[in-house]
């Protein structure tokens, strides 16, 4: 069995990035890691850790209902969510990690986002980019 690891933030683009991991781990008969990173500090207080568990929760829940072998970790240590999940990808040996990605501006887009391109540069395995449709 494989392992599949999606970065998962709530929004749109880390919900399709989260419905496409569903269904490559389903395809592959993979296991699947949910990562949810977050800096922590005074950006991250008590009640955003209670809303991101409530959240990781409904997730776990529809991911049991839909048969998805599973792990989710939210992590909050520091960290960009960039280095969280290429070493959350190295430590499970991951297939592949899957991200999601937003509509930027034309000068977003020679940018990319900081933690997007550090993952695509950086990973240690391929990296499937997901677009949200919203």
């Amino acid at each position: 069995m494989g392992t599949i690891v999606v970065g998962y933030v709530p929004k749109a683009e880390g919900q399709a990035a989260l419905r496409r991991a569903a269904e490559e781990a389903l395809l592959r008969d993979a296991k699947l890691v949910v990562v949810n990173s977050h800096r922590g500090g005074r950006d991250f207080d008590r009640e955003d850790a209670v809303r991101s568990e409530t959240e990781l929760e409904t997730i776990r829940a529809e991911l049991t209902e839909a048969g998805v072998a599973h792990e989710i970790r939210q992590l909050v240590r520091g960290l960009d969510p960039a280095d969280d999940l290429i070493q959350v990808a190295a430590d499970v040996e991951a297939d592949f990690i899957i991200i999601g990605l937003r509509r930027r501006s034309p000068v977003g887009k020679m940018i990319l986002g900081s933690n997007a391109q550090r993952i695509l540069l950086d990973a240690p395995c391929p990296v499937l980019a997901v677009k949200s449709t919203e």
